[in-house]
């Protein structure tokens, strides 16, 4: 049996969920605050899941690296600026880029053990406003010594424990699957191809981000000002047509590797909000789910291939479940690094047929903490579309982890 935490849920359910636009890095939501991009998404959840603020017993939310210097209020903020009752605790959740699944295990674990009814979980990620920071000149600049202003963006990807960057870890991979650049370059243009497909069904759990007021009675108003003449973001910008011929002409990220800027996840700013709830509430109040959580698995993996994570976390998650692989419908598995997903794959023998059949993050982008929360409505959606009845949500995370979430679809249990 698998080491590693593991949640089994007896009546947990998403009523519903939205995200914004995935934006690329230094695009059109490089200068909002990762907070209001949190308020919009949380405001949407609720709206779209028909659920008053004033029923939300809890709200956690995600965010990795601070796009301004009021991160620390941030889950506090969005649940205040979403409408939720001021007395309503609020928390941050951090598993980096298990994040967004952190959210629903965390939020399972509150309803389970009685603490609350409903639970808001959202997750934002600004990665364009990521600092250059420094953490040696509190105490002042000695003549002839080092300025220590680094970027947090570049310089978050590696991993002092390894002695590598994320990059890194997805090449050694490569060798130990023996995956071929050929075979990452067709993966990552595929990956693209399918969401330039399903560029239709992802409108449908997308919220268009528009400028906008976000008032609070007593307290400073918020909001969002697109810049220039842009009057609303409606799509995800980072989907194209990728060739495998136009791949294969890019530059290794390391000479001989397999990665690449284009067969590795985007960089992209954006935010996901979903609500979820105990069965109890969700029969009083008459509410059709989008899905049940059934249970979730984290486990621990080597650092130097940090990537593999998602495939002990999938086999955790069956064992303790008693399901099997082939009883899942579908899988959606972060899009990390071409190679590292190609690695899962593999290690568990996965029908790629089966897997992020609308697209990943090579093709639509990564932000962060609210990746778990974008690969989870997706799943949702997906399942009910194609009358699936599980599926299972999971992400390797730096560091050396990896986490699933397993739904089952109401529509076909």
């Amino acid at each position: 049996m698998s080491k590693g935490f593991f949640s089994q849920f007896d009546d947990i359910w998403m009523l519903d969920g939205v995200r914004t636009p995935l934006v690329d890095y230094c695009g059109a939501f490089g200068h909002i605050s990762p907070t209001d991009l949190g308020i919009k998404a949380a405001r949407a959840a609720l709206a779209r899941a028909g659920v008053p603020g004033e029923h939300i017993g809890s709200v956690i939310a995600g965010n990795m690296a601070p796009g301004d210097f009021e991160q620390f209020m941030l889950p506090r903020h969005i649940g205040l600026y979403a409408g939720v009752p001021v007395e309503v605790p609020a928390l941050m959740a951090q598993r980096i880029c298990g994040t967004g699944f952190e959210l629903f295990r965390q939020a399972g674990e509150q309803i389970q053990s009685g603490a609350c009814e409903a639970v808001l979980v959202v997750g934002s990620e600004n990665m364009t406003r990521n600092p250059i920071a420094s953490f040696e000149h509190r105490n002042g600049f000695k003549l002839g010594a080092p300025v220590g202003f680094k970027d947090f963006l570049w310089e978050a990807l590696k991993d002092s424990a390894a002695g590598i960057n994320m990059i890194q870890t997805a090449e050694n991979l490569a060798r130990k699957y023996g995956i071929t650049r050929q075979q990452v370059d067709e993966f990552a243009s595929h990956s693209f191809a399918k969401a330039l497909a399903a560029k239709e069904f992802h409108a449908g759990e997308i919220v268009p981000v528009i400028s906008e007021k976000f008032l609070l009675e007593g307290y400073q108003p918020r909001g969002i000002k697109l810049q220039g003449k842009l009057t609303e973001v409606t799509q995800d910008s980072h989907v194209r047509a990728s060739p495998v011929e136009v791949l294969a002409k890019l530059r290794p990220v390391y000479e001989g590797g397999v990665q690449t800027g284009g067969n590795s996840s985007a960089l992209v700013d954006a935010a996901a909000a979903a609500v979820v709830s105990s069965g109890a509430y969700a029969k009083a109040q008459g509410k059709q789910a989008l899905a049940r959580v059934v249970a979730a698995a984290v486990v621990g993996v080597p650092p130097e291939i940090m990537g593999i994570g998602p495939a002990p976390a999938i086999r955790l998650l069956l064992q303790r479940t008693g399901l099997r692989l082939e009883q899942i419908g579908c899988f959606e598995i972060n899009e990390a690094q071409g190679a590292q997903t190609l690695s899962v794959a593999q290690e568990l023998g996965l029908d790629l047929k089966r897997l992020n059949v609308n697209g990943g993050a090579i093709a639509l982008g990564h932000p962060l903490a609210a990746t778990g929360l974008r690969l989870t409505i997706t799943l949702a959606r997906e399942m009910q579309r194609s009358g699936l009845r599980y599926g299972i949500g999971s992400a390797c995370i730096g560091g050396g982890q990896g986490i699933a979430l397993l739904l089952e679809n109401p529509a076909a249990a």
